[in-house]
């Protein structure tokens, strides 16, 4: 059912909207860890490392994807809140348009570079087979999570978080049958599991279109909706394009670590790996929170509702630091016990890199909060300049780290390398907490292990 953003109390129908969302985006993250957990028990650390390896990966082309067809519903969802069902409906069928046509440059551009990103990322040689086998399925795979999240996002904008939440948790369970079928049955190693995500995350897309045509008939296309209308893609891009660069940033910083990673070997990836996944349970909330901002700021901005707009703001921002501070505890001091989920050889070493992993993040959710609020109500006001200027700083942070390893491997001894590593982590003001730490703790390992 449509929900109006527009009326009634901020606070509770952010929360009451945040919800769906955030529990829809735990089972999205149960895709990537059902992969991660069957792999990990049942074919072993090397392909547990090769499936975690490639969660970067994923995050990246993925991600970018999620933040485009999120920025390109904005317009839809402003068209909604201002009564205008017309525009609506032709917001609509260009985001298709122009998610098909990104989808496809996505899908042929990343299976053609993929050789030579693996081995850009030091992929060790034991996992490299495996890693490549995966991801390939994965990016071959594109259209069907576009499918989804294209329609899920159009759904949102509408006001109905529930229904892409009720698709998402078929999906997931089906996901799971599919990971020990292929896995345990068929011993398809990885590729099994990438095979189970792509295929579970199409019959998700495919939901979502069947609820569309038999009971929201407001989405329901006509001819003329077809029409190509460039300034309304061009709108679109505009506030598209930044939002999925803010995904993409959290990527590419991700991917820069996980390349010094892998020089220390399989048992540090999957200890990272392991570690990702435990973090992105608890940080789901915060993009939750993102969509739901988005979606809110766009239909009171649509209705001319500013008012509304700054205190669904403060509302959001409490909801936020609330969930922090709970979280940051819970994850700071009983996050690495999750590690046994995920492994069963070499656990204890293994659980030294994830705790290390998780002090560092839950010491810095906080400033998450303020990010995925304040960053997509903005885009979700049509606004993606100062946004996009966020996320450039983020991606010279990014760099920073790159940095800090080519300083670690051509340096010689390790105070020096760890002291100029040290200098530019806590002299960068656009580092928070958790990066400038981990930074520091990633050099001194692999400088112990030159």
């Amino acid at each position: 059912m449509e929900r109006d953003m527009t009326a009634g109390i901020p606070g509770k129908i952010i929360l009451n909207f945040t919800i769906p969302i955030f529990i829809g985006n735990m089972f999205q993250q149960i895709y990537n860890m059902a992969d991660t957990i069957i792999v990990g028990k049942f074919v072993g650390n090397a392909a547990l490392a090769a499936v975690g390896s490639c969660g970067t990966l994923m995050f990246l082309i993925l991600g970018f994807l999620m933040g485009l067809t999120a920025g390109f519903t904005v317009v839809t969802a402003q068209h909604y809140g201002a009564g205008n069902m017309k525009a609506m409906r032709q917001s609509v069928a260009s985001a298709a348009i122009l998610s098909a046509a990104v989808s496809l440059l996505m899908t042929v551009g990343s299976m053609a570079m993929m050789r030579h990103i693996l081995h850009w990322m030091n992929t060790p040689a034991d996992m490299y087979d495996q890693a490549y086998s995966y991801i390939m399925v994965i990016c071959g795979g594109i259209a069907a999570q576009v499918l989804y999240n294209l329609l899920a996002s159009v759904l949102r904008a509408l006001g109905d978080s529930k229904r892409p939440l009720y698709f998402l948790i078929l999906a997931a369970l089906l996901n799971i049958a599919l990971d020990l079928v292929f896995i345990i049955v068929f011993h398809m190693g990885a590729a099994g599991a990438a095979y189970a995500t792509v295929i579970s995350q199409g019959i998700s897309g495919l939901l979502c279109l069947w609820y569309i045509a038999k009971k929201v008939p407001e989405l329901h296309l006509h001819r003329e909706d077809w029409s190509m209308n460039w300034n309304l893609a061009k709108w679109q891009m505009k506030i598209g394009v930044p939002m999925a660069f803010q995904y993409s940033i959290t990527a590419i910083g991700t991917i820069v670590v996980q390349s010094a990673l892998n020089v220390l070997g399989s048992v540090a990836v999957a200890g990272f790996s392991a570690a990702n996944k435990i973090e992105q349970i608890f940080n789901q909330a915060y993009v939750a929170l993102g969509t739901t901002m988005a979606t809110y700021c766009a239909q009171n901005m649509g209705a001319g509702k500013a008012d509304r707009i700054r205190t669904g703001f403060r509302s959001g921002t409490w909801i936020g630091v609330i969930y922090a501070v709970v979280t940051g505890v819970i994850v700071f001091f009983a996050g690495k016990y999750m590690t046994v989920l995920f492994v069963s050889e070499n656990v204890a070493a293994i659980t030294n890199y994830v705790d290390i992993y998780l002090k560092c993040v839950g010491v810095s959710f906080i400033p998450l909060v303020f990010v995925n609020v304040y960053r997509n109500g903005i885009q979700g006001m049509g606004y993606g300049l100062l946004p996009m200027t966020a996320g450039i700083a983020e991606l010279i942070s990014c760099f920073d780290c790159l940095l800090c390893w080519k300083l670690c491997r051509n340096l010689h001894g390790k105070s020096r390398s760890v002291g100029a590593c040290r200098r530019i982590a806590s002299s960068d003001v656009s580092l928070d907490y958790e990066e400038q730490e981990f930074i520091i703790i990633c050099t001194e390992r692999i400088c112990d292990n030159r």
